[in-house]
């Protein structure tokens, strides 16, 4: 500050540009902020992909009912036969490989017997449903274990006794673990010994209580035979994640009576999937880092320029 004539004289201001790389765009910024929406993409991806296929698979349970109605032959005539076919097995009949019809001394041929036309909804694969609520699962039960059945939902192992029930039979269910697009039975090693699980198939609801969990060799196949006098049903899937060299083997015994809570949940509509959280999610994080592009990569372009004081000269 000068002093001109006795006078105070206050400083002005004068305008110096700000350097370029001031106003430039950062782009270390920007890298990062689409680095971040990538993974978070790719990280609901999953998310996204699991919660379409349980859609699609409760749309089928939702219809299994209806479809049961138009359903030829009637449902207690395909439960009777789907018993004579266990007692087939049991009788020590054969299921020989690329046969479809138990075979062996002393059994003839008899075409109710055929394996695809047992529990056929309206002709097609769906056989049944099962519900496992300790980790969230209601999917559809469908014929043999092939790719395409296994992506669809839990496949009956043909060979096994029919899902019906009834003594000395061993019901065995598969299905796929660690899909990107499905969860499937994912989490099947979470189910303890006293959890129970249930079966709808052709207007009936059987439940099984868990009493074994085991790990075994894919070639073990004692593990699931029929025990004399017992009703089970065994769980399969592969593990570990990702290498698939064993498998888990969660095994139920048949609860009688059948619980009533589990005959009304049977007649429900299936609960999942549930509300799409991760929709919530994804979309604030993708807000997020916009702003965060926007804030950090792209400088405010109208403050081109800063005041600095100059001095006024008398």
């Amino acid at each position: 500050m000068r002093v001109a004539h006795g006078r105070h004289v206050a400083p002005t201001a004068r305008q110096v540009p700000r350097k370029d790389a001031q106003s430039r765009p950062n782009f270390l910024a920007i890298g990062t902020g689409i680095c971040a929406l990538i993974g978070m993409i790719l990280m609901s991806y999953s998310n996204a992909a699991a919660w379409l296929s349980q859609y699609n698979q409760s749309q089928v349970i939702s219809g299994y009912g209806e479809q049961l109605v138009q359903t030829q032959p009637d449902p207690q005539v395909q439960l009777v036969a789907a018993r004579r076919y266990n007692s087939a097995l049991t009788a020590g009949a054969l299921l020989e490989a690329n046969t479809n019809v138990p075979t062996g001394d002393g059994l003839s041929l008899d075409p109710m017997l055929d394996y695809s036309k047992l529990l056929s909804v309206r002709n097609g694969p769906l056989m049944a449903r099962i519900r496992i609520p300790t980790i969230d699962v209601d999917l559809p039960v469908y014929h043999g274990t092939s790719d395409d059945t296994l992506l669809a939902g839990i496949g009956h192992l043909r060979g096994t006794s029919l899902p019906v029930g009834g003594t000395s039979t061993r019901s065995v269910l598969t299905g796929h673990r660690g899909l990107a697009s499905a969860e499937m039975f994912t989490n099947l090693d979470r189910v303890k010994e006293g959890d129970t699980f249930s079966i709808d198939v052709f207007g009936e609801t059987l439940t099984y209580r868990v009493y074994d969990t085991k790990v075994v060799e894919p070639d073990q196949t004692e593990a699931i035979r029929a025990e004399e006098g017992r009703d089970l049903v065994t769980l399969v899937t592969c593990t570990p994640l990702g290498v698939n060299s064993h498998r888990i083997l969660v095994t139920g015994e048949r609860v009688f009576p059948t619980p009533q809570k589990e005959l009304a949940r049977a007649a429900e509509a299936p609960e999942l999937p549930r509300f799409p959280w991760w929709m919530v999610w994804t979309a604030t994080g993708t807000v997020l880092i916009g702003i965060y592009i926007w804030r950090a990569g792209f400088p405010d372009r109208n403050a081109t320029a800063h005041e600095v004081p100059s001095r006024q000269a008398s």
